[in-house]
């Protein structure tokens, strides 16, 4: 069996941002829309560092302006994933950009989105979960609005909230409020941090925020007692190794901090994050895992059941998915 073959479980992965260039394309030409300048000449995403990645990410966002369309991007979305084994998956929704932040609206797109996630379960065998997310540089007033719209719609589909986004904007403690409503809703909580700043950014985000889970937070490798720290809470990190290399934060495989965490006991699992612009997919994740850290199928199965641990569904769900982790006779 390929390591494309064999079952995997993925915590970070944003819906808009895993959207196939194709689909957008033709998306933005049925609308009659000219967004062709955030494509290369070979029909991927162009963009040139982190600060132009988003812009790109929110103009190819922009033709999404209805249920329907996250509809059809939900279904493109999990047939791209379930082609590399992704059994299941959690992804972040952010009413900002479904309903501008109206609760009722919201609640049409996440129809939408969970009618999506029925059907490819039935037909591809990948359950989805959503992580409902306020976009830092948004600002904290609107954030309050997105966490209400989570927990006015939690339940066995929203099943967590966190936070993206530029990490330059705000502190952490702004969003304290978004993150108390969530948890008083409760949701599973995770927060992107430690990647485009450094450890002291992943201590403000667990003292403000308490998450279970760090989005990326790879840089705590540069304060190892920090390393410690998450590693003796059991704080688990959801890295996207060729994400962090796409963008420059390390300059190969090798170099990457994954396997330095790993070692030292942090409770790591690997996600894509925003795979169609940084050129990956979960079997290259695993593929150039195995290559740079010669992690054996062992290893894999630990980033499997860490995942499953941490994955914030029922325990139905969790039963379910680990019957299908088990070793092929």
């Amino acid at each position: 069996m390929t390591l494309k073959d064999q079952s995997k479980i993925e915590l970070h992965l944003h819906l808009e941002g895993a959207a196939p260039p194709a689909f957008i394309r033709g998306l933005a030409a049925e609308k009659h829309e000219d967004i062709s300048g955030i494509f290369n000449e070979g029909g991927g995403y162009a963009w040139r560092d982190f600060h132009h990645f988003l812009r790109v990410y929110e103009a190819a966002t922009s033709v999404l302006r209805s249920p329907e369309d996250y509809r059809r991007l939900a279904l493109a979305v999990l047939e791209e994933s379930a082609a590399h084994g992704v059994i299941y998956s959690e992804t972040f929704l952010s009413p900002d950009f479904c309903g501008g932040r109206d609760v009722a609206a919201w609640r049409d797109y996440l129809a939408a989105i969970e009618d999506a996630a029925a059907e490819a379960e039935a037909k591809m065998g990948i359950t989805l979960r959503a992580i409902i997310t306020p976009i830092r540089h948004f600002g904290p007033e609107k954030s309050r609005d997105v966490a209400i719209c989570a927990a006015e719609t939690a339940g066995r589909f929203v099943t967590g909230f966190g936070i993206a986004g530029d990490e330059a904007v705000c502190e952490p403690k702004d969003f304290a409020w978004a993150f108390d409503c969530a948890r008083e809703a409760g949701l599973g909580l995770t927060a992107h941090a430690g990647e485009w700043r450094g450890p002291q950014h992943i201590r403000d985000t667990l003292a403000a925020l308490a998450p279970s889970r760090i989005g990326h937070g790879v840089r705590a490798i540069e304060d190892l007692a920090l390393v410690d720290e998450l590693a003796e809470r059991g704080t688990v990190l959801e890295v996207c190794p060729g994400s962090n290399i796409a963008l420059g934060l390390y300059p190969d495989w090798r170099k990457h901090p994954i396997g330095q965490l790993y070692d030292r006991g942090v409770k790591v699992t690997v996600s894509t994050d925003d795979p169609p612009f940084f050129h990956t997919t979960m079997t290259r994740e695993w593929d150039r895992l195995a290559d740079a850290f010669d992690w054996d199928q062992g290893v894999f199965d630990t980033l499997n059941r860490t995942a499953l641990d941490a994955a914030f569904c029922d325990r139905d769900t969790k039963e379910k998915l680990a019957k299908r982790l088990e070793p092929r006779a």
